[in-house]
């Protein structure tokens, strides 16, 4: 597990930024059914050639691939990106943690040095506390021993579920995707995410991507201060040393565009101290996926 308590001066960059969020996909109309018709400008295919020059234009060397698909074939293709691509530091896959053959195939995996950790799409789940359920928690468990990580994809009401799982699993390093999805369009339900949020917090192994907040927001018209209460809680209860900078590339580009969306975190970040920005930026994630 990332030591949390190491000292800020000792994260050592071994990239210059890394952005621990995006996806690439091929585009298909039924697999992707969740890309509606507001968020047309997506419904296309976007791969590592779409990324690598917005990354080099906004002084990121590498990044993260995150699943977009429940799929084990999901892991192949974004495997064969990661190997093409040297830029692609790591990925994050999708694997069955409720089938009994969860080891054997965790095991399969090991042979792939980019692949990090995997992550399930709670989110859409009928039941709210999947996660708590014993053949997700047996899964779960199962990762450790391999050395993978786990990226927990939830709603804001998910939240309330993730000490328990926290607390079950110690040594287990899990991080948080897109701060839980709070109603940043209407700022619903703000005082019931802090707390859930900083209970999260309290466990040592939890992480927090700040990512994806633009998508939560009023697509057209949102303004930096809309983020403000939601930065300033997770960094609180996070601290500078568990926190993750990710784009949600190409998702936020229904909401700005990648240098927009960038800007908007490092104008936040801008009067923290340059130790604190480069954890932010690219240490943490380095220590987190053991890139």
């Amino acid at each position: 597990m990332p030591d949390s308590n190491i000292l800020l001066k000792d994260i050592l960059l071994k990239y210059e930024g890394i952005d621990a969020h995006q996806h690439f996909w091929k585009f298909d109309p039924v697999r992707d059914s969740w890309i509606t018709d507001e968020m047309s400008v997506i419904r296309r295919d976007f791969g590592p050639a779409d990324l690598l020059p917005l990354l080099e234009a906004n002084g990121m060397e590498g990044s993260v691939i995150v699943q977009s698909d429940q799929s084990e074939e999901e892991n192949v293709f974004q495997l064969e990106n990661a190997e093409k691509f040297d830029f692609v530091k790591g990925v994050v896959g999708w694997v069955d943690l409720r089938s009994p053959a969860v080891n054997e195939r965790l095991a399969y995996y090991r042979q792939f040095e980019k692949l990090k950790g995997f992550r399930h799409v709670l989110q859409g789940e009928k039941d709210r506390a999947l996660m708590l359920t014993p053949d997700f928690k047996r899964g779960i468990g199962a990762l450790k021993p391999y050395g993978y990580t786990y990226d927990i994809l939830i709603y804001h009401d998910q939240l309330r579920y993730i000490p328990e799982l926290a607390a079950a699993f110690p040594d287990q390093p899990f991080v948080i995707d897109h701060i839980a999805k709070p109603f940043i369009r209407t700022g619903q339900y703000l005082d019931e995410w802090k707390k859930d949020m900083k209970a999260a917090a309290s466990h040592e192994n939890v992480f927090c991507k700040i990512s994806g907040m633009v998508t939560e927001a009023d697509w057209q018209h949102w303004k930096k201060e809309d983020f403000k209460p939601y930065l300033d809680t997770v960094v609180e209860a996070f601290g500078t040393r568990r926190i993750l900078y990710g784009s949600d590339w190409p998702v936020c580009l229904v909401a700005a565009s990648y240098a927009r969306m960038i800007h908007l975190v490092r104008d936040y970040f801008a009067s923290f101290s340059k130790p604190e920005q480069a954890a932010f930026f690219g240490g943490n994630a380095t220590t987190f996926y053991n890139l």
